[in-house]
């Protein structure tokens, strides 16, 4: 392994020649350097890194459990398979996300067949649907997150995007989409690409009457923008009633600015860090068993 990792159990430590390189942008006429953040750990083992990846997908299950983004068995977190690209890992059908471990991760291939993995092997049908179908149409998607968490399901009874109220929802400018349907439980290929091409090549969809979708590149980005987008959407519900509809909307300028600051795929992955941290000093090394 090539660059710098965390332990079990403590905060990881980061270099200065491990960042990224955003470069430039220019706002008000200005040319401003965008923040520079740490990069994601690079692998030179593939079975390594998918070791590695599993227990970071254990943990962000623990932590959709610690946050109440569960809701009995539904909701779910895919991961593409570093091996065998056209696999991923997702969680098993009734398994608590507080108490997912590496060892009850199962490995899905592209027939929705359950391949490798925990002695629990069953696997939600909707999960396939929707993660099958995202993984498909967007390569560069390495991990998928749906669930039914609260805010973000009062929301997505509006039928309508988030606004760019605050600094947090410029992260999702003209990045998050509204898949303004439900028919009902994802159970068929066409509703899960009906979802894929409603997402398109942004990070988050709204699932009308249904939930919440974030994508991203790493585990810890794709957490972060649920979490995030979560946070937005009780943000807007509240602005909304407080001020009957009457709130103040960003710039476009300012949003579009703004978004290339915060809403890049390694601030994303940065951002996850502390609350991964955090997890792992309260619970130990249990999620790798």
């Amino acid at each position: 392994m090539s660059t710098t990792t965390t332990t079990t159990t403590t905060t990881a430590v980061y270099s200065d020649s491990k960042l990224s390189n955003p470069g430039t942008t220019t706002h008000g006429g200005q040319e401003i350097e965008l923040p520079l953040v740490p990069l994601p750990p690079v692998f030179d083992n593939k079975f390594e890194e998918r070791e590695y990846l599993k227990g970071r997908l254990a943990l962000a299950f623990r932590l959709f459990g610690k946050f109440g983004y569960d809701e009995g068995v539904a909701g779910h977190i895919t991961l593409r398979d570093p091996v065998r690209p056209d696999h991923f890992w997702v969680n098993p059908l009734g398994r608590a996300f507080l108490q997912m471990r590496r060892s009850d991760l199962i490995l899905v291939n592209g027939k929705g067949e359950v391949v490798d993995g925990g002695a629990n092997r069953l696997l939600n049908k909707a999960a396939y649907m929707i993660h099958h179908a995202i993984h498909t149409a967007r390569p560069d998607v390495n991990c998928a997150a749906h669930s039914h968490s609260l805010y973000g399901r009062a929301f997505c009874t509006l039928g309508k995007p988030i606004d760019m109220l605050t600094q947090d929802s410029c992260a999702f400018y003209k990045s998050v989409a509204v898949y303004q349907q439900f028919n009902g439980v994802v159970l068929d290929e066409n509703e899960g690409d009906n979802i894929a091409n409603a997402l398109g090549d942004g990070k988050a969809c709204l699932l009308q009457n249904h939930g919440l979708v974030t994508v991203g590149e790493t585990v810890e980005a794709t957490v972060f923008w649920f979490t995030s987008l979560e946070k937005c959407c009780k943000v807007q519900l509240l602005a909304e009633a407080a001020s009957q509809g009457n709130t103040k909307k960003i710039d476009e300028a300012d949003a579009a600015f703004t978004a290339k600051s915060v809403g890049n795929p390694a601030v994303g992955w940065f951002s996850a860090q502390p609350m991964f941290d955090v997890l792992m000093e309260e619970i130990g090394d249990a999620y790798l068993q």
